[in-house]
């Protein structure tokens, strides 16, 4: 591996990067952005998000399109291709004038209770996939371990070290350290289905519900006690912090690198129920939220829901006191959905991809589209917010024709 030649090809998009990073339209986003999360009328802030997850970007962002040979090195190169690609966009997204190393936190998405979490995979690229659920049993349970906040400080500092002297010159380095058991670790919605199968969550409910809550009291214990310990070790951050949009509300304090410790209750965290999108409301708080409510109640703000449709469960949620922010997901009834949040929470707004960019690309249906969720939701705080693009059928420049067009519509809206 030729490291040289990997460091050199990093620092010319670092170089990009900062550039980007210090045009003084961020602070412009940063400050829209706060006042939104405040509850402040704004115009109507536009986000796009695409990630290693989404089969164009696999396309796109692999390996194969990566010039960097050492991993370590070619992991930030497709960071930082990603983040100049996506200032071509033109959306309210903040490019921070920063470069972020995590930190070598203890926990494996697959294995985060003990036992690994199978799938069947689909031959097909970005097909569907199947549970392998390891919890065929209920005498499973008892093999069930707790992940320890624990955080390998050899090996963060060796990471680090590689970074700043690659790239330190040009802009800082943040060390983003926080609880394994965070974001969609921390939902219990997401690991529950996959402990148990989706199928047999929902049978659960009914057959076995004593079961089923003493195995969410377990893990809400274990999830309130990780992060007890990730707080007590100094490990939140300002930048150890989701909301699934920017991280910014004037109720916060902004967030910057290496600001040392924070407690969760300085932070915003963010919480989903994808897989009980088919639950009614009373199972959903019974066999869920009144497991993720003691939770979230720990941090300042919270943004609640993903993909899920939560149309019927706006008044459960509203008994989180600190809820600030709530997914109008593309399965969700916008109207419904705004008359409920109105101006108590902010509508985090999602069109569904499939009408904006995914599958053809019709003008005329997206004016359409987004012309009706603004004008239903008219009297609420909204971003529109696209995200699961999982393809742009090779066109990646639709991105930023859709951007243009929804933001010329938001802003006579």
């Amino acid at each position: 591996m030729n490291s040289k030649k990997d460091i050199q090809i990093l620092r010319e998009l670092a170089k990009q990067y900062a550039a980007i990073a210090a045009k003084p339209v961020q602070d412009e986003r940063r400050a829209l952005w706060a006042a939104h999360f405040s509850k402040k009328k704004t115009r109507p802030l536009v986000l796009v998000s695409f990630g290693m997850h989404n089969v164009w970007c696999r396309k796109v962002f692999g390996d194969q399109a990566m010039q960097c040979e050492d991993p370590f090195y070619r992991q930030h190169e497709r960071t930082l291709r990603m983040n100049i690609f996506h200032n071509g966009i033109g959306d309210d997204y903040i490019q921070e004038p920063w470069f972020t190393q995590a930190a070598s936190v203890m926990g494996s998405w697959d294995k985060p209770w003990g036992l690994f979490q199978g799938r069947h995979n689909s031959d097909m690229e970005g097909g569907a996939w199947q549970y392998d659920p390891p919890l065929k049993n209920w005498a499973d349970a008892r093999k069930l371990t707790v992940t320890s906040h624990e955080i390998d400080e050899g090996e963060t500092t060796r990471n680090v070290e590689r970074l700043r002297e690659a790239l330190g010159d040009i802009l800082p380095v943040d060390v983003v350290r926080g609880s394994f058991y965070s974001h969609f670790s921390a939902d219990l919605s997401t690991h529950l289905a996959k402990l148990r199968g989706l199928d047999t969550l929902m049978l659960d409910m009914y057959q076995y519900p004593d079961e089923l809550h003493r195995l969410l009291a377990f893990m809400r214990d274990a999830i309130l006690a990780n992060n007890q310990a990730a707080e007590d070790a100094g490990d939140y951050s300002l930048t150890s912090q989701h909301n699934q949009a920017m991280i910014y509300a004037e109720d916060l304090e902004r967030p910057r690198p290496n600001s040392g410790a924070r407690q969760r209750k300085h932070l915003w965290a963010f919480c989903a129920a994808q897989e009980y999108t088919l639950i009614s409301p009373q199972f959903h708080e019974e066999f869920l939220f009144q497991y993720q409510r003691p939770i979230l109640e720990h941090f300042g703000l919270v943004h609640y829901g993903c993909c899920e449709d939560l149309t019927t469960k706006i008044d459960m949620l509203r008994s989180l006191k600190n809820l600030r922010s709530i997914a109008v997901a593309p399965a969700a009834d916008v109207r419904k959905c705004a008359e409920q949040i109105g101006t108590d929470y902010i509508f985090s707004w999602r069109p569904n991809p499939t009408d904006m960019v995914c599958c053809g690309w019709d003008e005329k249906r997206i004016r359409t589209i987004i012309r009706q969720g603004l004008a239903a939701a008219q009297s609420c705080f909204v971003h529109i917010y696209l995200k699961d693009i999982e393809t742009v059928e090779g066109d990646p420049g639709r991105l930023s024709r859709w951007v243009k067009i929804v933001r010329g519509i938001a802003e006579k809206s």
